[in-house]
């Protein structure tokens, strides 16, 4: 024999028994009450008090490191529950896969559901009260702000109560269906209002019969002086119009035969005047010296531009509006997101 052990054969290798006796080593880890008190404080103050982790890591004498696992690790756990309220008319995560997708800077979107009662022209005015309330957040003093002309921005009106310090100009004229007078301009003024800030109405038809027409009503002297402010607007309100009646200002105003032709050439939306295909592409440049408006050209070069569109109707027409490349922002509901993301 070669030798003997008191008790039952083992072997031992760096530390840990192998099957043939008892297992020795480091018992697996336990969550003590002093490391859960201790993870809660830190939770408390990291997610509620805004400290960093280094902070706490000194005031419990341990790494930043072990502050950061221990977070982690009741969070794994579910001894930290983190809740991210909106308020139920507001879709966190369509906004959010609207932003990625598009590349957007601001991206919002309503809930609105087929049952959802009082028509297109409730969903217009929650359009226009999630409008003011972007506004609100986004317009800074001194900013120049641009506001096209449309129901949703007569729907916006009513519902901006706070905005900084800043210019309002209108940016294309008004449908040539109703006279020009001062409440079809209201949104502008009541904002300029508000914003305690210069306003610059057009009024002016959206589209004239003729380019010579529309380029002497250029010349006017509260016209000139809107379309002078084009260059200067820092964030500006924009909707769309689909190829259809009552959709959009355009198509209202042209002739049947006129609709039809632009049918046929594939126009789908209307943004500011200018009509687009499926893909974004101007459809019908003859149009633009009959219009009063901002141009593409100009609309490019504005910091901040926002889409407003609701209605499922409006959908396609949405999409064609974003591939121009001219929106950073857009506010919409439900039905024109889901559309957007398939």
């Amino acid at each position: 024999m070669t030798g003997s052990t008191n008790g039952s054969e083992q072997q031992v290798v760096d530390g840990m028994s192998t099957q043939h006796g008892p297992r020795v080593g480091r018992p697996p880890h336990q969550t003590g009450p002093e490391e859960l008190v201790q993870t809660a404080a830190m939770a408390r103050q990291f997610y509620l008090e805004g400290r960093s982790k280094t902070e706490i890591a000194e005031e419990f004498g341990v790494s930043r490191f072990k502050v950061a696992r221990m977070l982690e690790t009741a969070l794994n756990k579910g001894l930290i529950r983190l809740e991210v309220r909106l308020p139920a008319d507001l879709d966190a995560e369509r906004s959010d896969a609207l932003r990625t997708r598009y590349n957007l800077r601001h991206s919002v979107v309503f809930t609105s559901t087929e049952q959802d009662t009082g028509g297109a022209e409730t969903l217009t005015r929650r359009l226009g009260a999630v409008a003011a309330g972007l506004l609100t957040e986004i317009v800074a003093d001194n900013d120049v702000l641009g506001l096209v002309w449309g129901p949703e921005i007569e729907a916006l009106g009513p519902e901006l109560t706070v905005l900084a310090r800043c210019t309002v100009v209108q940016l294309c004229g008004v449908t040539p269906l109703r006279p020009a007078d001062a409440n079809v301009v209201e949104a502008v003024r009541r904002a300029a209002s508000i914003a305690r800030g210069p306003a610059y109405p057009i009024y002016a038809p959206l589209l004239l019969p003729d380019g010579a027409t529309a380029q002497m009503l250029r010349r006017q002297p509260g016209i000139a002086e809107a379309v002078s402010q084009f260059h200067h607007v820092t964030k500006a309100i924009v909707t769309v119009g689909a190829w259809g009646p009552g959709l959009s200002t355009v198509y209202d105003a042209l002739s049947d035969t006129e609709r039809a032709k632009y049918r046929r050439r594939g126009v789908c939306a209307e943004v500011v005047g200018q009509l687009l295909d499926a893909d974004g592409h101007p459809v019908a440049p003859e149009l633009t010296e009959r219009i009063i408006a901002i141009g593409f050209e100009e609309l490019g070069r504005v910091p901040d531009v926002i889409l407003l569109a609701d209605g499922a109707e409006r959908a396609a027409a949405t999409s064609a509006a974003l591939k121009t490349g001219l929106f950073n922002g857009i506010v919409t509901n439900t039905a024109v997101a889901e559309h957007l993301l398939r």
